[in-house]
């Protein structure tokens, strides 16, 4: 039912015999799902040898041959999208149509940068002599070390991966032990696909101990990161140290701009749904709602109707539309948000208290009446408690909107074309999202500004972190 996990180094799908392990738990029932190997030092060392060697290779293959390599990557995915999802929804606890549609988005991604991949052009420039050649190429970085989060498993996988082998070099990817099946699977798919051993490798353990061996390994060239602020801060801290190259997308705190000229039915059921996406566990998912005050009760009112109406269940189970959150502390997080809101004079229009029943689960929450200083509105939920506030005029949504230090994602609703332009040229977020949700596509630029980190993944920025560029004068004898 639960496929057994494995690292994977150097081309081997290593077992847990001899190593330390911890349990893979299913958050839909608490029920231990199977255990999973951790790397010991000499495990780490051996993917950093391993992948240093497949490098001094592979970063000289054919942008044709990475090209074709990933090609047969996206159709693997797709031909084993089903049991890989099921997996995904047994140990992260998503829907099972969620983790399809996961699944399904990460073969276009890989498709994509196989595309791409053939397009990491250099350039020529004039020279003021004549017998000067000057080139700029831009070549692999190296080794790569590569961070990926639990509540998007696959997805962040296959961002970093694709980009990072395209680019031409080669990784060791540490996944989330609370969610392994997913990232297994993507190792198994390049492996099959004919992908030289060393290229990649997926090494699992204590995340702290894991992320410092190897980021201050002189192997390691480059670090990507997706995870929370704090964390990210630290490790960047130690790239710092080491001057290694890094890509940080870190968390947010996504407001929701709703003006009382919108369409407040469709802005209302739209943002309900994507609410509910994976629970709230989403670093882009709407989680401050401001609202103009003519639009305010009816916001609230349609929003609560459609986000009140998901069905929680077991991700496997038919009808469900909201699984259970990830982890037993997601829960007394949301808990201490509510209680938080309620101290503050606010109220709670629908939810608030963990649903008594096996596993993980709380409710989709609505509260309203909290000041901006509440810790709802300072600190990024990721999860099912949604606050709604009223504001009046633009200048103030978007003052508050800004006033956080986070800047990832960010929504607009709004009919009119002045209202889009003026908060779209001055909300501080790394995307921003007018009258739909139209982010983190392969061929688009994902990426946060300010504490929710730097660089970007997709679009033709997709490999800027992976590639060093070189100058190169040449002179020629006179003519």
């Amino acid at each position: 039912m639960y496929p057994t996990q494995h690292l994977y180094i150097n081309g081997n799908f290593l077992d847990g015999e001899g190593r330390k392990s911890q349990p893979i738990f299913n958050p839909a029932d608490d029920k231990v799902l199977g255990h999973l190997p951790h790397a010991g030092s000499a495990d780490l060392d051996t993917a950093l040898e391993a992948a240093q060697k497949a490098f001094e290779s592979w970063r000289w293959t054919s942008p044709l041959e990475r090209s074709a390599l990933l090609r047969r990557v996206g159709a693997l995915i797709r031909e084993r999208c089903d049991d890989i999802a099921r997996a995904l929804t047994l140990d992260q606890g998503k829907p099972l149509a969620e983790a399809k549609a996961e699944i399904l988005s990460c073969a276009d991604h890989a498709e994509w940068h196989a595309e791409e991949c053939r397009r990491i052009y250099g350039r020529t420039i004039a020279s003021r002599r004549p017998n000067v050649h000057q080139t700029v190429m831009r070549q692999p970085v190296g080794v790569c070390a590569a961070f990926t989060p639990w509540n998007f498993p696959f997805n962040q996988a296959i961002r970093k991966t694709s980009a990072a082998l395209g680019a031409g070099c080669t990784v060791i990817l540490k996944g989330p032990e609370d969610s392994p099946s997913a990232v297994l699977a993507l190792a198994r798919i390049f492996h099959d696909a004919g992908l030289p051993p060393g290229c990649l490798n997926v090494v699992w353990g204590v995340p702290s101990e894991v992320s410092e061996y190897l980021i201050a390994s002189p192997i390691v060239r480059k670090i990507s990161f997706t995870g929370s602020v704090p964390v990210g801060k630290q490790l960047a801290a130690i790239a710092g140290r080491h001057m290694k190259r890094m890509t940080m997308e870190l968390g947010g705190h996504s407001p929701v701009l709703v003006f009382d000229d919108a369409d407040i039915d469709r802005a209302a059921a739209q943002l309900a749904a994507y609410k509910s996406r994976n629970a709230g566990q989403v670093c882009v998912a709407p989680s401050r709602f401001y609202v103009q005050e003519k639009a305010y009760d009816r916001f609230v009112d349609k929003f609560t109707s459609a986000y009140a109406a998901q069905q929680l269940g077991d991700g496997l189970a038919e009808g469900t539309t909201m699984g259970p959150l990830a982890h037993e502390r997601r829960v007394e997080s949301m808990t201490r948000f509510v209680a938080d809101v309620v101290e503050r004079g606010g109220k709670v229009v629908t939810g608030g208290e963990r649903v008594k029943r096996a596993g993980n689960f709380f409710p989709p929450t609505v509260v309203t009446g909290m000041p901006d200083s509440s810790l709802i509105m300072t600190e990024e939920p990721f999860g099912p408690v949604a606050p709604i506030t009223p504001f009046r005029t633009r200048e103030e949504a978007v003052q508050r909107a800004n006033s956080l230090p986070f800047g990832l994602a960010s929504y607009v609703f709004t009919e009119s074309l002045s209202n889009a332009r003026f908060a779209a040229d001055r909300i501080e977020s790394g995307m921003v999202n007018v009258n739909h949700f139209g982010i983190a596509l392969p061929e688009t630029p994902f990426g946060g500004i300010k504490d929710s980190g730097m660089g970007a993944e997709g679009g033709q920025e997709t490999f800027d972190g992976y590639v060093v560029t070189k100058f190169v004068s040449e002179m020629s004898s006179p003519y």
